[in-house]
């Protein structure tokens, strides 16, 4: 069940990205290596929104954030929406900068050590619909491994300015 002030974060953003949003091929690009010249190395595009360690430890720290990324990542898997953006993708490298990057904003004691979301999603055509279906698989995980409501909200609330650089225009 989705709460309320997720949704409203997540009509917000739909609505501000469909006046400038256009329907594109459904053509899915392999994510770039990393040995291409135009991608350098990055940083999480989003704050750290705490330094508080315990709102990490509300994900159950490192092994926790894991666990609830292997299991967002089945859930990717299965649904129409996002696997084919996964299929041929380097799955475990993805599911370890997003835990590396979730541990930077949530204050952990990690270092991201990913590219920028736009370099990494560049050429990938991620349409809005799959950009909405990763974040509801994603709650549906953070609900199961009973995240706190309040430090998905936080969490959530960090990752949805990455929109504008996941989601091609």
């Amino acid at each position: 069940m989705f709460k309320p002030a997720l949704l409203i974060l997540s009509l917000a953003a739909l609505h501000a990205t469909l006046s400038v949003a256009a329907e594109r091929p459904m053509a899915f690009a392999a994510e770039p290596p990393m040995a291409d010249p135009a991608m350098k190395p990055g940083a999480p595009t989003v704050p750290v929104i705490t330094q508080d360690p315990k709102l990490f430890a509300e994900f159950g720290g490192h092994d926790g954030m894991v666990a609830i990324v292997d299991d967002a990542m089945d859930r990717w898997m299965h649904n129409p929406r996002t696997h084919p953006y996964f299929a041929n993708a380097d799955r475990d490298r993805i599911k370890m900068h997003l835990v590396e990057q979730f541990c930077v904003i949530l204050g952990g004691p990690c270092s991201y050590t990913g590219r920028t979301m736009a370099d990494a999603h560049r050429g990938m055509h991620v349409t809005e619909a799959a950009f909405y279906a990763l974040a509801e698989d994603l709650q549906r995980a953070l609900n199961d491994h009973h995240v706190p409501f309040n430090a998905q909200n936080r969490l959530i609330a960090a990752l949805a300015p990455m929109h504008r650089d996941i989601v091609n225009k």
